[in-house]
């Protein structure tokens, strides 16, 4: 028994568990820079590094929907200088989504999810119609007449028309972009004409009159506007937030994991970074590692449903 106890104890990342953080963190983003899944880790990056005493570096490893980063990630020592932080495709979506990928997202080490963001329906000024219900008028009448866009292929926009198509039987053609930037502006020019995206990013574009906003897709209408349905009040069941959570390396030790947890939880309540978080239209979170825990599995099974459902693949 001491022999496992002394082997156990001359790994690394578990004899300075106790002493960590000693040297500078990695924060692994698997998007592009610029997006929300970009932003938010870069502002709790510098507040991290103050609380922990080193530096926390933001660096960004995109493509294949999430899965490069994350697979790097998933692979590196687990010894608490290596985190991913990442939007739902990382996390939960392609295991449902790939039919093979080289790592189990399941496994990683969770830590917390950091915020949520909820969405909203968006149009273009181009369609006749000013109101939800009229909204769902038209596309009814006018099957594979529009189009949509998303991040890609995978993306909550991707996997929310998917489930509003389920719910209504509506058919709607998805246009796949690689990320945000690319999509929201084929959206602007008329080329696409229908999103369900970021809600604080697309109101401005709705404020100058080039898009116009019919519905919130979070579970209730958001207080900043009250005026706004959220579409499960009319299609029963079509309720999606994206989210952006924090993970290990599968077998980081629960003490780090713990740790960072807590810390980011202190950090989201103090008065500047709920300031800086509602400026991007985040709403922070900041739960435990098993409440994290849980929330994946949830969301994981939630898309896997929809993913089934709509006959989702990527080769």
């Amino acid at each position: 028994m001491l022999g496992v106890v002394g082997a156990l104890l001359s790994m690394p990342w578990i004899a300075q568990a106790q002493d960590w953080p000693a040297r500078p963190i990695r924060v692994i983003v698997p998007n592009p820079a610029g997006g929300t899944a970009d932003i938010l880790p870069r502002m709790l990056s510098e507040a991290l590094a103050q609380r922990l005493a080193q530096p926390v570096v933001v660096e960004n490893r995109p493509g294949a929907a999430g899965n490069i980063g994350a697979e790097f990630v998933y692979n590196a020592e687990p010894d608490g200088y290596i985190w991913l932080a990442a939007p739902p495709p990382s996390l939960t979506v392609n295991p449902s989504l790939y039919p093979k990928l080289n790592h189990d997202p399941s496994k990683f080490a969770p830590i917390t999810v950091i915020a949520t963001v909820p969405n909203a329906l968006f149009v273009h000024p181009s369609l006749p119609v000013n109101t939800l219900q009229e909204f769902l008028a038209y596309v009814k009448a006018n099957p594979d007449k529009l189009s949509y866009a998303s991040q890609g292929n995978g993306s909550t926009a991707h996997l929310t028309a998917e489930l509003f198509k389920l719910k209504t039987g509506f058919k709607i053609q998805h246009v796949p972009y690689k990320g945000d930037a690319p999509a929201v502006a084929d959206l602007l020019a008329g080329h696409v004409q229908v999103m369900f995206g970021n809600v604080a990013a697309g109101m401005g574009h709705v404020r100058n009159g080039k898009l116009r906003v019919l519905a919130v897709t979070s579970p209730k209408r958001l207080p900043a506007y009250p005026a706004l349905p959220a579409l499960d009040e009319s299609v029963p069941g079509v309720v999606a937030v994206t989210w952006f959570g924090m993970v290990a390396p599968p077998r980081t030790p629960v003490a780090i994991t713990r740790k960072v947890s807590q810390t980011v939880s202190d950090i989201l309540k103090t008065p500047e970074m709920a300031r800086k978080f509602s400026e991007a239209g985040a709403d922070p979170v900041g739960n435990t590692p098993e409440e994290m825990e849980k929330w994946m599995r949830e969301d994981a099974e939630r898309w896997r449903s929809v993913i089934r459902a709509a006959s989702i693949k990527i080769d």
